[in-house]
């Protein structure tokens, strides 16, 4: 791969090449499609979705929006400084096409800002509960009615895949979507392949699955415009991942190893002479001891360690990208950039205590138990009135459902799969609190 490929201003429908040297420099192309993610209806629904605690009303607690804003100011501390390396690596690129320093952290930032916009409400607990839902719910009547990559986009429902469709999904007055540079899609996408096979290697890439079945042919477009290297069999949709999506993922790693321990301390959940000395064993060769025990609160004495062991992680991902720049354009580089990092042992210590005390927290499990009933309830009522619809036998029950759904799933198609997937996409937008109301508006007990 190369980066003149990979940095492409490309956005869907153009019927000309968009060349860096010929950007506005007030307002360049990467920079707009961060300002587009963030005015997007999507995005702002982010202010009322889980990050670790569901329905939380503790002010300390980080939501996906405040978790996607942190994540995104990382990514965008590491674009630049892999961007200031890797120019003075390929220098053409900046004397011959334009590029600079902060191209780099501005797609590096976009996608991040984005890397969570796809997740449903309830936090991961909700993919699962979509998953369910088809896999040993009522939603397993459809397994015959769908091919296995469409059964299987249903079964294993991923917000990575979902993220993907809103950022691209065109309707009326709006092709192509929020219509952003083909250079930020690809560092968007975590996992370019297909659902299926599932996991059929150990790289990193085939983890997860990054795309549905209808949005295949666009990311296969945006794979060759970008130059990704194809991966995987004949028969299957798979490629080389985005170099940038390694910065992508290393920011989420970070903001989510140390903000979500501080939240778990926030909440109560982790003692805070643990939290210290778990931050303090990550820090230790940059820590000033004398302004460290000058801080007289613990809150500024963990705000100091967190804004240390964040800075020291961001330099150590940017040396292990640079370290492995080669075998990154390569295809060739399987891992995560933190597993490859000297902190792995103290990243790993802090993020076991985090799925104990917090994740694993009563608090959390009995919302995610009400998380799971939720979206059962409102998938099981949505699906079976867009699927009477299609079969011209609706009851009058039916018919008030398909009212409410009608602005937001597609009635039109006669593709069971399309009519699923857009249920699963309805619901996968609402706030963990429109959810709520949803639910309990279905149940009588809401007017």
């Amino acid at each position: 791969m190369t980066w003149e490929q990979l940095l492409s201003l490309k956005r869907y429908g153009d019927a000309h090449k968009r060349l860096r040297k010929e950007q506005d420099e007030t307002r360049l192309g990467f920079e707009v499609d961060y300002d587009r993610i963030i005015f997007s209806s999507e995005f702002r629904s982010l202010q009322d979705k889980t990050q670790v605690v569901p329905l939380s009303k503790t002010d300390f607690v980080h939501t996906r929006l405040t978790h996607s804003l942190e994540v995104s100011v990382v990514g965008r501390s590491l674009g630049r400084k892999v961007g200031q390396k890797v120019l003075e690596k390929h220098p053409y690129l900046k004397d011959v096409h334009g590029y600079q320093i902060n191209d780099f952290g501005a797609i590096v930032a976009a996608a991040a800002l984005a890397h969570d916009i796809g997740n449903p409400p309830f936090g991961h607990s909700g993919e699962k509960a979509i998953g369910e839902f088809f896999k040993t719910g009522e939603g397993r009547y459809f397994e015959d009615q769908l091919s296995k990559k469409e059964y299987e986009d249903l079964c294993n429902f991923e917000g990575n895949a979902n993220g993907f469709k809103i950022l691209t999904e065109s309707r009326n007055g709006r092709t192509g979507g929020l219509r952003l540079s083909y250079a930020t899609l690809g560092a968007f996408t975590k996992y370019p392949k297909e659902s299926l096979p599932k996991k059929p290697t150990t790289h990193i890439a085939d983890k997860k699955y990054g795309f549905f079945q209808g949005d295949k042919f666009l990311f296969e477009d945006i794979a060759n415009e970008l130059g990704l290297i194809k991966r995987g069999s004949e028969d299957s949709v798979s490629y080389c991942r985005h170099p940038l999506v390694y910065l992508v993922e290393a920011a989420d790693d970070i903001c989510y190893t140390i903000i979500d321990f501080e939240d778990g301390i926030n909440l109560g959940l982790i003692q805070e002479e643990f939290a210290l000395e778990y931050l303090i064993n990550l820090v230790r060769d940059s820590i000033q001891t004398k302004t460290y025990n000058a801080l007289k609160s613990t809150q500024d004495r963990l705000s100091y360690l967190r804004a240390l062991a964040i800075n020291t992680l961001i330099n150590e991902a940017v040396e292990v990208f640079m370290k492995h720049e080669t075998a990154i354009l390569n295809g060739e580089f399987s891992k995560a950039l933190l597993d490859h990092s000297k902190y792995e042992a103290q990243i790993d210590d802090i993020i076991a205590l985090s799925i104990k005390n917090v994740y694993q927290s009563s608090e959390v499990i009995d919302k995610e138990i009400v998380g799971y009933k939720v979206i059962n309830e409102l998938l099981g009522i949505f699906t079976k009135s867009v699927i009477n619809h299609l079969k011209g036998d609706i009851s009058n029950f039916d018919k008030l459902i398909l009212k409410v759904l009608e602005p937001n799933v597609d009635l039109d198609t006669d593709n069971i799969y399309e009519r699923l997937l857009s249920v699963c996409f309805y619901v996968s937008k609402m706030s963990d609190s429109n959810a709520m109301l949803s639910y309990q508006k279905l149940k009588g007990n809401h007017l």
